[in-house]
């Protein structure tokens, strides 16, 4: 079975998930933003998800994890949580 491991940053509104995008592509790490912005208790692990499988996830970001490019910013994705910056680090 596929397994992918991912990070992400959750927050409120599609246009701080937009900032913060371009803050990380513009060289702010990842975890130190998943720290400082993350509504999700996973942003004090750097937004660290660990390994999971298909259907673990909700279907906009399993759809996101399992498809999308790995090792890039990915997002925003807007689940009923709210708006996810996703970066996938592996899918096996």
């Amino acid at each position: 079975m596929t397994q992918a491991a991912a990070r992400h940053i959750l927050v409120e509104t599609e246009e701080k998930c937009l900032s913060l995008k371009k803050e990380i592509e513009d060289g702010l790490d990842f975890a130190i933003a998943a720290k400082e912005n993350s509504s999700c208790p996973s942003g004090q692990n750097g937004g660290e998800l660990g390994t999971f499988a298909p259907g673990q996830m909700v279907k906009e970001f399993d759809d996101v994890v399992f498809n999308g490019e790995l090792n890039t910013v990915l997002g925003p994705v807007q689940t009923q949580f709210g708006y996810h910056l996703i970066e996938v680090t592996s899918r096996e």
